[in-house]
């Protein structure tokens, strides 16, 4: 069976790819829907002047505030209708996730099935309205004082008119965003969040190039420095590739059995445990995590607050306590999310239930034991390379005054996804490619 699936996949080529019209539906819907998200980042909030506004974003450049931008795809830089981006939905999922494991009527919810999901989904939903409102009236009163000191005012008619208009256009800006990607999502190919995110690293990378070599040109950066940071993003690549594809298989065999008067010989086969199961999911958790708070700080830091200046300077990219902050963040995400979408007492009740057991362990209760200590020993692995790989590059990237498009963050971010929906993108053809078999076959048997 192997061997056939691997003759079917190497037989994949550009004319499959064509035959596969529903693909192309899907492929098409995904890019029509990330064009329109692009659009959103350049359509501003009402009330706001642009060209103060950019004065003030440069005089408060870099630091938490560019990693916002970061996320946001340069919304947060224009203020536009969706300048809080998706980290809203991300943080309510976050906080909802974690009441699922805190909480016996949640767990209960999620047993449920499909109704249950239903209602999650509906209380993620409620919390990212709670936690947009929050964030986006900061922001509104946060404007309004912003560059007070110097006389520089971003919005054109401060009052409560102008941070009620503002409140609700963010958190209708974050609710189509989060619709857009649940749309992509079921309509189109990939998952429709981690997609929308990388849209807007991957839009920024030609000017953060071109910003890499203008420094160059006037000297600000030697030419031995543009050449390290080429070399250290290429082997960042590598690195996150190999890890991705790392796998821990565990031996399951199938002991022998009879239907009927046939006698079946036993089969065995793997069990793969991926190195870093959670994926993506920790940098950008504790990204959120960290976003949340310190999105009021930013703002408020430009009113000339001291102790938000304070914090917002301690917490700057690259510095010591953002780093550990953000390092026991994708740690504590890691083990927490491993935990969220791989079971090893399901699992171990799956393998019992179809006759599978691993060899020397007896099955039941000390398979799921055993699983959960393999699953415990990658998963620290795991979590060490994703917060050498986040943090590493990010420090000394800090260090040159380089943009953050380059830090371990963004690529991790930019090549997870692209995996994933490259397999999504090889899935379909594979079954396009079945069901063309199975087609002709039919048509055989029913010519005999």
């Amino acid at each position: 069976m192997a061997s056939a699936a691997e003759q079917l996949a190497a037989n994949i080529n550009f004319g499959a790819f064509s035959k596969a019209t529903e693909l192309k539906q899907r492929i098409w819907f995904t890019l029509g829907a990330l064009i329109i998200y692009r659009l959103c980042t350049f359509v501003p909030l009402p009330g706001i002047d642009p060209v103060a506004l950019s004065r003030l974003y440069q005089q408060h450049a870099g630091g938490m505030l560019g990693m916002l931008n970061l996320f946001s795809g340069g919304a947060l830089q224009r203020m536009s209708i969706i300048a809080l981006n998706i980290m809203p939905y991300i943080t309510a999922s976050i906080i909802v996730q974690l009441l699922t494991s805190l909480s016996p009527s949640m767990a209960a919810l999620k047993k449920e099935g499909e109704s249950g999901r239903k209602k999650i989904n509906q209380y993620t939903r409620l919390g990212t309205v709670v936690l947009t409102a929050i964030q986006a009236y900061s922001i509104a009163v946060g404007l309004e004082s912003w560059g007070a000191t110097q006389g520089v005012s971003a919005v054109i008619d401060p009052g409560w008119f102008f941070r009620i208009t503002t409140v609700i256009t963010l958190i209708g800006g974050t609710l189509f965003l989060m619709w857009l990607g649940e749309q992509i999502t079921s309509r189109g190919i990939g998952n429709g969040i981690s997609l929308i995110i990388m849209a807007g690293i991957v839009a920024a990378l030609p000017g953060a190039f071109a910003q890499m070599f203008e420094l160059g040109r006037t000297g600000a950066l030697s030419a031995f420095a543009i050449i390290f940071i080429c070399v250290m993003a290429v082997a960042v690549v590598f690195g996150i590739v190999f890890m991705e594809r790392a796998q821990r298989r565990i031996l399951i065999q199938y002991p022998k059995r009879q239907v009927g008067n046939k006698m079946f010989q036993g089969d065995t086969s793997h069990l793969p445990l991926k190195l870093n199961t959670s994926g993506v999911i920790p940098p950008i958790f504790a990204s959120s995590l960290l976003m949340l708070p310190l999105t009021l700080a930013q703002f408020g830091a430009g009113q000339g607050n001291g102790w938000l200046q304070t914090v917002t300077t301690l917490l700057g990219h690259g510095q010591p306590l953002y780093m550990a902050l953000y390092a026991a963040g994708i740690i504590f995400f890691s083990f927490f999310y491993t935990a969220v979408v791989f079971n090893p007492e399901e699992t171990a009740d799956n393998l019992k239930r179809y006759g599978g057991f691993i060899p020397g362990i007896r099955p039941g209760q000390r398979t799921a034991e055993y699983l959960d200590y393999v699953l415990t020993r990658i998963t620290v692995v795991g979590a060490a390379y994703l917060t050498i790989i986040c943090l590493l590059p990010e420090w000394l990237i800090a260090e040159m005054g380089v943009g953050f498009y380059f830090g371990g963050t963004s690529l991790l971010i930019v090549v997870n996804v692209t995996m994933d929906t490259v397999a999504q993108i090889h899935g379909h053809l594979m079954a396009h490619q079945y069901e063309g078999l199975i087609k002709k076959a039919k048509l055989r048997g029913g010519r005999r």
